[in-house]
């Protein structure tokens, strides 16, 4: 099992996440983050001062999934989020040791079932 971490820009996310649900990978988790990288800061006038802010804001999406569907995710989120400007993001792959379903006490790869046929929502 593999832990796919992605930081990318707002509007790279929904193209992502509907080809991940065509895929039958909708299980997603989403946060939205601040960070700072190669990418400069963005200067603004407010109130006759000049402030210069190094945080951009990106979108986290983490999903955890089999081995052998690490490579279909990743490319599918550079895909949509490659746009060949400093500040497209990065991804992450890690691994993951165990993975317990809460509600049934289920362990291990069964946990992660991958959605057969599912459809996006209209």
């Amino acid at each position: 099992m593999k832990k796919v971490e992605a930081y990318i820009r707002h509007e790279a996310f929904e193209p992502i996440r509907a080809d991940l649900l065509e895929l039958g990978f909708p299980s997603l988790t989403i946060s939205e983050v601040k960070g700072s990288g190669r990418q400069k800061g963005v200067t603004e006038r407010y109130r006759g001062a000049e402030l210069t802010n190094y945080l951009r804001p990106k979108v986290k999406l983490e999903c955890v999934v089999s081995s052998t569907d690490v490579q279909s995710i990743v490319d599918t989120i550079l895909k949509h989020a490659r746009t060949g400007a400093v500040g497209d993001g990065k991804v992450f792959v890690m691994p993951v040791d165990e993975a317990f379903r809460v509600r049934t006490g289920e362990a291990g790869e069964e946990v992660l079932q991958a959605h057969p046929g599912a459809v996006a929502p209209a």
